[in-house]
């Protein structure tokens, strides 16, 4: 699979930059995220490391046979009308405590859509659960897909998402005007 994906990437015209380490609990920040396409790429770019990530995604999409392909790739449905009193990131952090191995990518936009209110649960999950944070970046204006930074949550949630903000700041998805790091 590491070859196909990277010759698929290739042949699109794609470069991947992964260099950080192959930590065993890992939450992976991904942005800019304004197509489908995204999904695609990120699980493609990562499958050239050997290593496998699973993904949140709105549990509409887990119809049949949708929903057996997205959970064999590791996908976890988020209900978008919960049925207990347990949020997603406690649930999240317990799966991320009883794992041994486990690496999640997170959209923290939540959507394809433009938006400024970038979701900060996966800043909590990381700190709860005591996980780095790694940011992937898919880049269109470059084609190039990266993950080379960890970060490392501080508790300040605010600083934090600024900070996190202020790092995507440069690149593009695939439609520049659906993406915001404001």
């Amino acid at each position: 699979m590491r070859k196909l994906a990277a010759l698929l990437l290739r042949l699109f015209g794609w470069k991947v930059e992964i260099s950080i380490p192959d930590i065993p609990k890992l939450l992976v920040c991904v942005a800019p995220h304004t197509s489908n396409w995204d999904f695609v790429l990120g699980k493609l770019a990562y499958a050239t490391t050997g290593r496998k990530a699973g993904f949140l995604m709105k549990d509409t999409w887990f119809f049949w046979p949708l929903g057996s392909i997205f959970r064999a790739m590791g996908g976890i449905a988020v209900p978008r009308k919960r049925k207990s009193n347990e949020s997603l990131t406690d649930i999240i952090v317990r799966k991320f405590k009883d794992s041994k191995r486990l690496t999640l990518a997170i959209t923290p936009e939540g959507t394809r859509s433009r938006t400024t209110q970038w979701h900060t649960g996966f800043l909590h999950i990381a700190r709860m659960a005591e996980i780095p944070i790694a940011l992937g970046v898919i880049d269109f204006g470059t084609k190039k897909i990266m993950i080379k930074e960890l970060f490392t949550p501080t508790g300040d949630t605010e600083a934090d998402l600024r900070a996190i903000k202020q790092f995507y700041k440069p690149f593009k998805g695939k439609y520049p005007h659906k993406f915001s790091a404001e």
